[in-house]
């Protein structure tokens, strides 16, 4: 069998089915369950079967991972799923990445990619103008927060010692002065898990004490120096709280620490102007992440490592070789990828076609929702146990058991999907109104399908147990 070539009419109706297919899909998720069956979590076995020995018909692999795989997909990109602050993926962001694909184009350097460069280039700077960020900073595009937390404290490692006499890329920590490395009581896992990769270790941070939103309490905040990288959190990941950057900021500036801010979502609240007060501040830090796949829906993988110091971040980054060119400004030296798709994109995609007053409404209406939603869970007899500031909701109803059962519950309808966490040491639900698509008839439905869920439990004899909220 020979390989189809661009242009032949093989590939043409390969590509052509791809489109329908995905056409298909996208134009039937607000009616797909939010969460897929037992048939269809069990259709995936179709997938392990032995590795062909021949090659196999294109539209053959295609019709199996479109029948078989799509059924058994969560509908992230729907508007009744509340899980992990996803979003969803605007249509032309979608488009975008499909072009993007097709182009199949590596922006490491401008000779490898002089469109997607250029097009990073603009998408970082909008990132820095939309954010309310220093016009001198620098933006990475990185696969999420995760690895955005891991480049934000590579830099901070190098420029605080590098300040001590020690070039931690050239000699690594052998011989290192120490750092010190102070966080909040509810700093996120991918933290520490950046911290214990960079040799900055996971338990020997200073941890500061949160307040019952899980803000960092400025008034136990330890003395700070030239040798402490201090990382704050905007959009905790449970209640959605801000520490109070006014505050502490510019005590770290005194000190000349390094302050980091993982900003996942909360960070886009800084695009809505009756949101952004929610930040003041947090435009004296050195470094911000935030994902562009949470809140500004645009197709995983996509997160920002926005840095102050364009030249720290390149010595923490910069990758040389013979063969790869020399350029004043290159991606592939603020990030840890030499090879990588060019997720920028679709950000700029999305920029350009909302701008700066529909982002803003995009966070606005993603609150209002989250208000609504909150009062409404209330009303059925649910704690709302954070003070829903931006978009998160944490809630319970009766006992732990209760509650958890009222989530399977509505999994199992396949109406909303929504997860469990943890508050003040207690199991308890979060709901994460992240997406566009997203509608007040989704969180009118969804609603109802709770409420629905809690009748149906307290009318079992098996469940009579204390439910009154609390």
């Amino acid at each position: 069998m020979q390989a189809p070539m661009p242009g032949d009419p093989e590939t043409e109706r390969l590509l052509d089915d791809a489109q329908k297919r995905a056409r298909t899909y996208i134009g039937s998720i607000a009616g797909r369950r939010v969460y897929p069956d037992e048939a269809a979590m069990a259709g995936l076995d179709a997938f392990d079967e032995p590795l062909p020995d021949s090659p196999t018909d294109p539209l053959a692999t295609l019709r199996l991972l479109d029948e078989t795989g799509s059924p058994a997909t969560v509908a992230t990109t729907g508007g009744r799923y509340f899980g992990f602050v996803i979003g969803g993926a605007y249509p032309v962001a979608i488009a975008a990445d499909w072009l993007a694909t097709a182009w199949d184009q590596a922006p490491g350097a401008v000779t490898v990619s002089p469109a997607t460069t250029r097009i990073e280039a603009v998408a970082g700077r909008w990132m820095t103008e939309i954010l309310g960020l220093p016009s001198e900073a620098v933006t990475a595009f990185v696969t999420g927060a995760s690895v955005g937390n891991l480049v934000g404290l590579a830099a901070a490692r190098r420029h605080l010692l590098l300040r001590a006499g020690h070039d931690v890329e050239k000699h690594g920590l052998f011989g290192a002065p120490p750092l010190r490395v102070v966080v909040g009581a509810e700093g996120h896992s991918t933290l520490f898990k950046a911290l214990a990769i960079l040799g900055l270790g996971r338990e020997r941070v200073e941890l500061v004490e949160a307040d019952a939103q899980g803000r960092i309490r400025a008034d136990r905040l330890p003395p700070l120096d030239d040798r402490t990288i201090l990382c704050l959190q905007a959009g905790n990941v449970n209640s959605g709280a801000f520490d109070p950057f006014a505050d502490i900021v510019p005590i770290a500036r005194a000190a000349r620490a390094w302050t980091h801010v993982d900003g996942a979502f909360g960070l886009w609240a800084a695009a809505s102007p009756r949101h952004a007060h929610l930040l003041v501040g947090v435009d004296g830090a050195d470094s911000w992440v935030t994902d562009g796949h949470k809140w500004l829906n645009v197709p995983y993988d996509c997160g920002m490592l926005i840095c102050r110091h364009p030249a720290t971040l390149r010595g923490a980054m910069a990758i040389e070789a013979a063969y790869l060119p020399e350029e004043a400004v290159a991606p592939k030296d603020l990030g840890p990828e030499l090879s990588r798709r060019a997720r920028a994109v679709p950000v700029w995609a999305v920029l350009r076609t909302l701008g700066r007053q529909g982002v803003a409404e995009l966070v606005d209406r993603c609150c209002a929702h989250a208000r609504r939603l909150a009062k409404g869970l209330e009303t059925i007899g649910f704690t709302v146990h954070n003070q829903v500031v931006l978009n998160q909701i944490v809630a319970t109803i009766g006992s732990t058991d209760f509650t958890d059962s009222v989530r399977r519950r509505v999994e199992a309808d396949g109406i909303a999907w929504f997860g469990p966490t943890h508050w003040a040491g207690r199991p308890a639900l979060r709901f994460s109104v992240s997406s566009w698509a997203t509608t007040a008839e989704d969180i009118d439905a969804t609603l109802d399908a709770v409420a629905r869920a809690v009748a149906a439990l307290r009318a079992e004899p098996a469940s009579a147990l204390p439910v009154a909220a609390g």
